[in-house]
Parts: structure tokens; C-alpha cells; sequence
């Protein structure tokens, strides 16, 4: 038979193990090192903490009284992994952008920081996880309870080191060391997670050795076992409706809202991307926690003395049997199991405690300023351990005064419903902007009382705290208010009943009363960053401060961030700033990162407390941290929105008007273009079809009337193809079909060839060239360009109303680009026309030469194709053209 004292042997090994195991993370987590132990894998595992000691030993002992009913509780968060996999991510984005500390610091950040509701969200917490914590201690005190029975030498176990006041003292000593080791901006814990990595293994390796033992050591296999199930009890398959629909639910409330959970989900999330590999591990490792529950069950009924309690059936069965190192082995899950739970549970009501409640007192207390007050870090770090202390405390009295005859299962249920009143007033934060915080306060409250109406006090038993005449009557006599019949409804199972009133009650209310309230400026603002958080929407929260501030920020931030930590920030927001030193300006964006930091060690109220004492000269209270505008900031902010949409459909209007007329005047030059393109195609057609009847009838011709006529349908035929050529390139063009030939050459040359082209005609012109410019080098399709420049050439000599045109020629860089420009000395182009020179429907001003109006319209075309430009520069005192070209073509361009 095992002796307590090898277990205690065992224990305290184990104990020493996790011990290390957290420093050596820790340790490497400060090097920079261990880049293992933050993969998804320890991310998952660490998620085990939702498998306590009541999924270890407490699914056995509820499937030994309610049958299959236990699956419920793994089907919960299953189906929060898998069907709202998008929703876990919006959390956890909103924690890391925020950062976020605790379910209490998510709440109060969404509706305005305020830490009136931060307050009530820790105390909840910490009413609904005490019960929770009593369980865990219950479990490892019937654990050593059993062993010692086992052993004649022990004695009486509640006179021994080994009761649940030295568990909870053990348990505070750990959580204390790793912990609270040091304020990290990101309230991660890397030691305390690799101990829960390794323990999530253990108590997974021990449930599954003491099921497989069952199954093919006792039960003659999978066959023997599946007819030893049948033959039980057990084997009859029975579900009350209400009850399974109702656990299921809070089962995945719980998983969202356990402030155990939140921590490891959200707050020791290293990356997003691990939800991807928890949403289907995380279901899996549940699955096989529960795979030999009911093997387990009906071997401890059919095996045990009758009355033996079936929650330790996991350590009884194998113990009794003689497996003494099997038994061990399932102690050190089961006691895993507990702790794990118990101090991620003590750190992340520690912090909330420390943010929410000890934090703002001190602040109020010390109203000289938090710049000046002493060291803020060993404040926050003894609040915190105080706290650790003070919880498990709670954890234990409620353990001494119900005496710990509660099945595990049912002290779970209660915690469970207890935190679950937090689900309202989360989901609605994260994807409704109109939830306010007197909504969420009502709501909680309302919830809250219920619970504690109808499920909590009755957990103490009759005549506890409520005698049981109230219980059985209600209060005064009043029927409807009794615990077990709120408003006259009997006969739902007792925690369905609770269940149902509380969160109903706390939803109406958390909607209705958010209906019917206005929201803060700040409360709107957080909305708007926590609904479109993968928008980054929001603005900064409209901090202003002198530079003489920025010392006073500097030895905040110090007191704690950490000398190296502060200065690190100040100088990286300096440099970026260009500014020499320490000490950036305050802008408003430094502020709100600056606060966003501070959030991770004091929560974010305390945090902006302490910001707008320092930037805004007031002192510190608690009403500061919740009052964050007055009226006149609301009508302000909706007097400016109001405004700048008035400016934005007035500029809008403008932009029809404008576009109204463009369309106006296209409808006018397309008119007039079709007629032109038809006179212009018509009047070589009709000269060619007239010579050449001429030429066909007429057999008195001479020869040399042959050869003129023939020369003007020549002449007819050029015109008629060079038409129909600007049409089919202006064609090609706006298709995007065009393949360029990119070539290296200089400007002159290009130029020279445009002036040989365009030749010399009756209309004479004068051309005056810059040569110092014209001999950059670039790469362009030599012919494309020339064809843009032989049509600006052409177009100064058939539009130039000067008596001696002239056409200047200049070129200069600009960067990575070469600017030409074609200046005439003529009257320019009318305002009025400037939005249509380039439109392939218009032809401006009467030329002296005729044309169809297309040049301009494809010279822009071919410009876009190479790279750059062409855009018309007013105000030169004629007509003035500018070609925009880069210097070294783009890769994507064809043929580049």
C-alpha cells in the first residue's frame, strides 16, 4: 500500500520540476531565447487550463450521476474553437491592439475606460471564481484524504501539514514567485505558461493511463468494457432538453468570459495566428480528456463500496486495485489539474484587483501626482501580491464554510453561471457601437443579483446565510421571489432556472437601457476601435502638452515601465520625431501609444488617469477615471461631423456641376466632330470619285491632264488614309493593344527628327531651341515620342495667331523625370476650353490648316503608354504644352 510519505516525496519532486521548468522560461523569455515555448503547440496546451481539477476528477463523479450529461461541458468551448474561430480573433486583435490586462480591463476600455464598471466586473469575478478556486482545494484535500486512509501510519489528516490552508499557502508561494517576478508591458507570463504546457501534458498522459488501464486491465478490453456499459446504469441514454441546450451555453460562455481563460486566450496570446492551430487542437485535447470518462465510471460503481464518492473514482480505482504507481501517477494529474487552474486564476485576479480597485485608491490617495509619489512599480507588485493572497484566502473560506460537501461538478456550474454574466455586455462591446456603459452597468447588475439570488447563497446550504424558510417561501412571504421559483416559475432544474433569469434579465436590460442612453465622446471612440478593429479606426483622444511635460511623462513612464523600458520608448519616439535627446514633443500620437503602454502594467484606466493628470493638470480620483467629456465636448464633436459633411456635399455638388458641363460641351464637340470627320472623309472621297470618272469617260484628256488629275487623287487618297489612320491609332491606344520599342537616345535627336517631319509649309513658323537641355539621354519609344512632338509642332503652326509665329523649346529635369516644354507666342487657349483640349471630340480655335481634332487626344494617349504625361500650362502668354517623360521607363511597361 502507498505511503502518504513517498506521495509527499513525489509531489514536492514534481513541484521542484515546475519550479525549474518556469525559470528556465522566464529566463530565456528575458535573453530573447526559447522561441519554442512560444509556438502554437504551448499556446494550446496552456489553453488546458479550462480542464481542472472538476474535469479530472469531477466528469467521472457527474457521469456517475447524470449519465452522459458531462459531454456538455467539453461541447461548449468546442464549439467556440471551431463555429466562432472569427470571433476568438476580433478579441484577441482588440487585446494586442489595446493592451488589454483582463476581461475587467476589455470591458471598462470599451465603454469609455471607465473604471466604475472595471470595479464591478472585478468583483464579480472574483465572487464567481471563489467557489471555483474551493473546488480545486477540495480536490487535492480528498486526494491526500484518500492516500492517507490508505496508510494507518498517517494521521488525521486535518491535523497534518497536508489540509487546504497549506495547499492554498503552497499555491500563493508559486504564483507569487512567477507571478508577479516584474511588471511586463505586456502582462505576459512566460514561466507560468510553460508550467501549465508541461502540467496540460501530465494530467492528459495520467487521465488517459488510468482509462486505458480500466478498459484493457480491468475490463477484458474494448468488447468487455462496451458490454460491462451497457449492462450499467449508465448505458441508458437519457437528455432533458432544457438542461443540455442550457450547459452547452454556459459552458461556452464561461470559456469566454473565466477570467483563467481570458488570460491565457487574450493576454499571454504570442500570435494571432496560433487561434488557427487551438481551434482544432484545443477541441481534440478535450476529446481525449473525455474519451475514458465513462469506462472510469462504471468500473468505480461496479468495483467500489457503495457510498464511495465518485469524483476520486479517477485515484480510487486504480489505487484499490493495487496500482499504487498508477494511483500516483493520477494524483499528480488531478493535482496539476488544481493548480494550474489556481494560479492562472490568482494571476489574473491579482491584476484586475491591482488595475481596477487598489491602483485608483492609491492614485486618489497620493493626488500630488503620479510623477512624484514614489515608486509606482513596487505599489502595483505588492497590490498584486496582496491580492494572490487575498484571493486564495476567499477560495479557502469558502472552502471551510461549505465544508466541501458539494459535488465538484456542481460548485463548477455555479462559478460558471457566475462569470457567464459578463457575456452580454462583452459581445455587445465588440460588435455593437451603440452599447453604452450605463447599459453594461445595469445589465451586470441586474445579472449579478440573480445569480447570487438563486444560485450562489443556496451553494452554502439552508440556514447558512439564508435560513431555510426563505429559501423554501421566499423573502417576507413572497413566493415569487423564492431562489429555486423567481417570478412564480417552478419546476426547471434548479441551475437552468438561474441560468435562464440571469442572463436574460441581464441582456434586456444591457439593451434597452443602451437604447435609451447617450454615449460618451470616449465611449464612442472606443466603440468605433473595438467594433472596426481590423480598420485601426479611431483618433487619438485628443491629449495636448508642452514640452516642458515631457520630463514629467519621462519619470512616470521610469516608475513604471522600467528606467531602460521608458527611455527605449522616449528615444525611438524622439528619433522619429527628429529630435535630439530623451524627451519628444507630447504630440497627440505619442500620448495615446504612451497610454497604450502604461495600460499593459496598470490597466487602462489608471493608465489614462495618470496621462491626463500629468498632460491636463488635474488631480487624480475616481470620478476622474470615468468622466471623460461634458455635453459641450458631444455637441462640439457632432457640430464638426455635421460641418465637414455639409463641406463634403458641397463639394460634391460642385463636382456634378462641373462634370454636368464637361458632359455638356463633349455632347457639343461630338456633334461637331461628326460633322467635321464626315466633311473631311467626304471631301476626298468625293474629288477621287470625280477625277477618276473624269478619267474614265473622257478619252479627249492629254496626257498632261492625266498626270494632274491623277496627282490630286493621289494627294485626295493621303488625306483620306492619313484620316483614318489617327482614328485606328487613337483606337489602339485608348485599348491598351500597343507594343512599345524602348530605345536609348537623347532628346536632340528625337526633337531634330519631330522639326525634319513636320517640314516646312506655307504657314511659316519660327523655332527657337535650347540645346544645353536638349542632350539628356533617355529611354522611350523613339517613334511615339516623335509623333507627340511633330503634333505639337504642328498644331503651334496652324493655331499660332501671331503675325510672326514663334515657338519656343525648352527642356530641363526634374528628379527622375525630363520636362519639355512647346510655348507659342500666339493667344492661347480660353479658359473656358481648358477641360477639353484633350478630348478627342474637340477641336479649339479656328486653324489655318485643316484637321480632324484628334492629334492632342492621342498625344495624351501615347503619353500614358510611355510612362508620363502631357498637360497644358496656362497663363504663359500663348499656347503652352508641357511633356512630362520619365527618364528611365518603368519595368511594367511593354517592351521595357
Amino acid at each position: 500500500m502507498a505511503s502518504l510519505n513517498v506521495l509527499v516525496a513525489v509531489c514536492l519532486v514534481y513541484v521542484a520540476i515546475l519550479f525549474l521548468v518556469a525559470f528556465w522560461a522566464e529566463r530565456a523569455a528575458r535573453r530573447g531565447q526559447g522561441s519554442w515555448f512560444r509556438s502554437p503547440a504551448v499556446y494550446t496546451l496552456s489553453l488546458s487550463i479550462y480542464c481542472t481539477a472538476w474535469t479530472f476528477y469531477g466528469a467521472v463523479g457527474y457521469a456517475a450521476r447524470s449519465g452522459l450529461e458531462y459531454l456538455t461541458i467539453y461541447i461548449g468551448p468546442s464549439l467556440v474553437m471551431i463555429g466562432w474561430f472569427w470571433a476568438l480573433r476580433k478579441i484577441v486583435r482588440i487585446g494586442r491592439s489595446q493592451r488589454i490586462t483582463s476581461v475587467a480591463d476589455l470591458i471598462s476600455s470599451r465603454y469609455g475606460k471607465s473604471n466604475l464598471l472595471a470595479v464591478f466586473v472585478t468583483l464579480i469575478a472574483v465572487v464567481g471564481t471563489t467557489p471555483y478556486i474551493a473546488l480545486q482545494l477540495q480536490s487535492v484535500t480528498q486526494s491526500f484524504a484518500i492516500f492517507a486512509a490508505a496508510d494507518p501510519t498517517t494521521p488525521d489528516l486535518e491535523k497534518s501539514q497536508f489540509s487546504a490552508f497549506w495547499v492554498a499557502t503552497g499555491l500563493a508561494f508559486f504564483t507569487v514567485i512567477f507571478g508577479t517576478r516584474n511588471l511586463d508591458v505586456n502582462e505576459r507570463h512566460n514561466g507560468v505558461v510553460m508550467a501549465i504546457a508541461l502540467e496540460a501534458v501530465v494530467k492528459l498522459c495520467a487521465l488517459l493511463a488510468v482509462g486505458v488501464y480500466v478498459v484493457w486491465g480491468l475490463g477484458g478490453g474494448v468488447a468487455g468494457t462496451l458490454a460491462a456499459i451497457d449492462a450499467s446504469p449508465l448505458g441508458t441514454w437519457s437528455m432533458q432538453n432544457d438542461r443540455w441546450a442550457g450547459l452547452i451555453l454556459l459552458s461556452a460562455a464561461a470559456f469566454l468570459c473565466l477570467p483563467r481563460m481570458f488570460q491565457v486566450l487574450v493576454v499571454e496570446n504570442q500570435d494571432e495566428r496560433h487561434l488557427r492551430t487551438a481551434s482544432w487542437a484545443f477541441p481534440s485535447y478535450v476529446m481525449l480528456m473525455s474519451l475514458f470518462v465513462i469506462p472510469i465510471a462504471v468500473a468505480g460503481l461496479s468495483r467500489l463500496p457503495t457510498g464511495s464518492n465518485p469524483d476520486m473514482f479517477v485515484l480510487t480505482v486504480p489505487l484499490m486495485e493495487g496500482e499504487t504507481r498508477l494511483a500516483m501517477l493520477s494524483f499528480l494529474g488531478g493535482f496539476s489539474s488544481a493548480t494550474s487552474m489556481v494560479i492562472v486564476a490568482a494571476i489574473a485576479l491579482s491584476t484586475m484587483v491591482s488595475n481596477h480597485i487598489v491602483m485608483p485608491l492609491w492614485l486618489r490617495r497620493n493626488g500630488v501626482g503620479a510623477m512624484v509619489s514614489g515608486d509606482v512599480r513596487s505599489v502595483v507588485l505588492l497590490a498584486r501580491r496582496a491580492s494572490i493572497v487575498g484571493v486564495l484566502g476567499l477560495g479557502y473560506l469558502y472552502y471551510r464554510i461549505t465544508g466541501g460537501g458539494e459535488a465538484l461538478a456542481a460548485i463548477g456550474l455555479i462559478s460558471f453561471s457566475g462569470v457567464a454574466q459578463f457575456l452580454p455586455a462583452l459581445l455587445g462591446g465588440i460588435f455593437w457601437r451603440g452599447a453604452t456603459r450605463n447599459g453594461a452597468l445595469a445589465g451586470l447588475a441586474t445579472g449579478f443579483a440573480i445569480w447570487v439570488w438563486c444560485l450562489f447563497l443556496p451553494s452554502f446550504g439552508a440556514d447558512v446565510i439564508v435560513p431555510r424558510d426563505v429559501l423554501a417561501q421566499g423573502p417576507f412571504g413572497l413566493g415569487w421571489l423564492r431562489p429555486r421559483a423567481l417570478f412564480g416559475i417552478a419546476g426547471l432544474d434548479p441551475l437552468v432556472h438561474g441560468v435562464l433569469w440571469s442572463l436574460m434579465l441581464n441582456a434586456a436590460l444591457f439593451i434597452t437601457v443602451s437604447l435609451f442612453s447617450f454615449p460618451s465622446p470616449m465611449e464612442r471612440l472606443q466603440g468605433a476601435q473595438f467594433v472596426n478593429v481590423y480598420a485601426h479606426s479611431g483618433t487619438p483622444r485628443g491629449w495636448t502638452g508642452g514640452v516642458a511635460q515631457s520630463e514629467d511623462l519621462m519619470i512616470m513612464a521610469q516608475r513604471i515601465l522600467g528606467p531602460v523600458e521608458a527611455q527605449t520608448l522616449f528615444r525611438r519616439e524622439a528619433a522619429r520625431q527628429g529630435v535630439s535627446g530623451y524627451l519628444p514633443d507630447p504630440t497627440a500620437d505619442f500620448l495615446q501609444s504612451l497610454e497604450r503602454e502604461l495600460s499593459g502594467s496598470v490597466g487602462a484606466a489608471a493608465a489614462h488617469a495618470m496621462v491626463g493628470q500629468i498632460v491636463g493638470g488635474a488631480s487624480v480620483s475616481v470620478e476622474d477615471l470615468m468622466a471623460v467629456a461634458d455635453e459641450t465636448a458631444q455637441i462640439m464633436e457632432y457640430s464638426n461631423q455635421l460641418e465637414a459633411k455639409s463641406d463634403e456635399l458641397a463639394r460634391t455638388a460642385r463636382q456634378l456641376r462641373k462634370a454636368n458641363e464637361k458632359l455638356t460641351e463633349l455632347s457639343v464637340q461630338k456633334d461637331a466632330f461628326l460633322s467635321q470627320i464626315s466633311h473631311e472623309l467626304r471631301t476626298p472621297m468625293t474629288s477621287i470619285r470625280s477625277f477618276s470618272e473624269i478619267l474614265r469617260d473622257d478619252d479627249r484628256l492629254s496626257a498632261p491632264q492625266k498626270a494632274r488629275y491623277a496627282a490630286i487623287m493621289q494627294e485626295e487618297a493621303g488625306r483620306l488614309t492619313r484620316l483614318l489612320d489617327d482614328l485606328l491609332d487613337l483606337s489602339v491606344l485608348e485599348n491598351a493593344r500597343v507594343s512599345l520599342d524602348i530605345r536609348r537616345t537623347s532628346l536632340r535627336v528625337i526633337l531634330d527628327r519631330a522639326l525634319a517631319a513636320a517640314g516646312q509649309t506655307d504657314v511659316p513658323l519660327r523655332v527657337i531651341r535650347q540645346p544645353e537641355g536638349e542632350e539628356t539621354e533617355i529611354a522611350t519609344d523613339t517613334d511615339r515620342l516623335a509623333q507627340v512632338f511633330i503634333n505639337l509642332i504642328a498644331n503651334a503652326r496652324k493655331y499660332c495667331t501671331a503675325s510672326d509665329p514663334e515657338l519656343r523649346i525648352t527642356a530641363r529635369r526634374a528628379g527622375d523625370m525630363l520636362l519639355v516644354d512647346f510655348i507659342d507666342n500666339g493667344a492661347g487657349i480660353a479658359t473656358a476650353q481648358h477641360n477639353l483640349i484633350f478630348e478627342k471630340f474637340s477641336r479649339i480655335g479656328e486653324p489655318k490648316v485643316g484637321g480632324a481634332g484628334l492629334g492632342l487626344a492621342i498625344c495624351r494617349e501615347i503619353m500614358a503608354r510611355l510612362g508620363g504625361s502631357i498637360t497644358y500650362l496656362p497663363g504663359q502668354g500663348g499656347a503652352a504644352f508641357r511633356v512630362s517623360l520619365p527618364l528611365h521607363p518603368s519595368p511594367t511597361l511593354p517592351g521595357a
